[in-house]
This record gives C-alpha cells, sequence and structure tokens, in this order.
C-alpha cells in the first residue's frame, strides 16, 4: 500500500473535488479491515465549519503523517446550549462544502455509533478499528478547557493527541491543568510522525501558523447581517 500520507497537499492549496468525502458506518468496519491506516479525529460542533478546520487538518495530513483525517461532527455538543445550533443535516452538508479535499471525510460517526462524549466515541472506534491507528486532534482552546470534558484523562490515555496553536488560546493553553499533568509525555514537535503508532498517553503540540477563523465570530457575523437585513 502506498503511503500518500507524507507527501501530503499543501495547507494552501485548493482540491478541485468540490466537497470533502462523506464517511459513513461502513467506512468505519472498511478500515477495520487495512492494518496500519492513521487516521486523524477531529470532532466539533462545526457551526459552522470554516477553513481553520481546514487549515488544522491539512497540517495533521503533513506533520503526522496521516492517511486521512474525520471530521467527527457532532449531533449536539454537551457542552454547548442547542439553542443557535444549526440542524445536524445544515452542519453537516456545509462541513463537507469546506472540507473540499479527497482525504478529509466528514463523518456522521457519533450518529452512526450513538455516542455524545469524546471517550464513548473513541472507544468504539478502538473496538471496530483495532488495526487502525487513531489520533485526536483538537486546538489549543480545547486543550484549555478540556478538564471540563467527562472523563478528559482517559481521552488521553486512550489515544495519542495532538494540538494545534489557536489565536490568543496557545499560552493559556499551555499553563493549564491538562498540559501540566502530561508535560513529560508530551512530544517534540519535530518527532510528532512518530505520534499516531505511540501508545498512549502521548501528545504535541504544534507552534503552527495562526488561522483567525471562528464559528463564534462567523456566527456573530452573520446575526448582524441578517439584522442589518431586516432594517
Amino acid at each position: 500500500m502506498r503511503d500518500s500520507a507524507k507527501n501530503p497537499e499543501p495547507e494552501t492549496a485548493r482540491h478541485v473535488k468540490p466537497r470533502g468525502v462523506r464517511c459513513t458506518g461502513r467506512d468505519i468496519y472498511s478500515l477495520s479491515r487495512i492494518p496500519g491506516r492513521r487516521i486523524g479525529l477531529l470532532g466539533g460542533s462545526f457551526n459552522p465549519a470554516h477553513d481553520g478546520h481546514r487549515h488544522i487538518s491539512l497540517l495533521a495530513l503533513r506533520y503526522l503523517q496521516l492517511h486521512e483525517v474525520w471530521w467527527v461532527v457532532s449531533p449536539q455538543n454537551p457542552l454547548k446550549p442547542a439553542q443557535g445550533m444549526a440542524t445536524f443535516e445544515e452542519r453537516f452538508e456545509y462541513a463537507r462544502k469546506v472540507a473540499s479535499h479527497p482525504r478529509i471525510r466528514v463523518s456522521d460517526i457519533e450518529v452512526q455509533l450513538n455516542t455524545r462524549f469524546t471517550l464513548d466515541t473513541l472507544r468504539k472506534l478502538k473496538q471496530r478499528c483495532q488495526r487502525t491507528h487513531l489520533v485526536w486532534l483538537m486546538g489549543a482552546d480545547n486543550l484549555a478547557q478540556i478538564p471540563q470534558w467527562r472523563d478528559w484523562t482517559l481521552i488521553f490515555e486512550t489515544v495519542p493527541v495532538a494540538v494545534f496553536a489557536r489565536p490568543s488560546y496557545s499560552m493559556l493553553a499551555l499553563a493549564g491543568k491538562a498540559a501540566h499533568r502530561y508535560a513529560r509525555i508530551r512530544l517534540p514537535s519535530r518527532s510528532a510522525g512518530a505520534l499516531a503508532t505511540m501508545t498512549p498517553p502521548a501528545w504535541t503540540f504544534f507552534h503552527s501558523r495562526l488561522h483567525q477563523a471562528s464559528s463564534t465570530q462567523i456566527r456573530a457575523e452573520r446575526a448582524a447581517a441578517e439584522k442589518a437585513g431586516e432594517g
């Protein structure tokens, strides 16, 4: 099998494919029959998806030598209110438009697996894809707040974790509870190509080029535009 993950597309390039690849339950089971695949999992509400998500995904493909990145679109993030949340179908389809890359799969895994919490999703995926190397991807903002997540330490014990710098969050995240707890096992970013195959707990932090896109900002701009239109 050719390891195309060693030569991923540059992060500024756009692939001609118009949408991200849809990932269904059947993809999960097909993965279990392919040994050695390295898959990055980027979870979130994607309300809405934006180029910052794509930016992180392309960095992960390159630096972690992944075969694919899966966007795990949450039916309803337990830490976020339902009010103001677009429907799952709207968020899912818009994420496919933003992904626009053959190695970024937009996934309804949590719907297929009937899970709401990250740890439950990861455990079920590991059960079904025992020969696949999974890595949890997240921005520095989530590293700062992950102690609020259910059984957060067990997430680090279940899969390797890769964290990417986010504007105004990196210093806070690296000074936070999670970074301190696992400081001794932090892998230098220059060695991150080996992270996917390491036994957890193992994690790394990328001081990568920052992307300014924010779902919160996009929602605020949309709401302001709608209000102006009504006036």
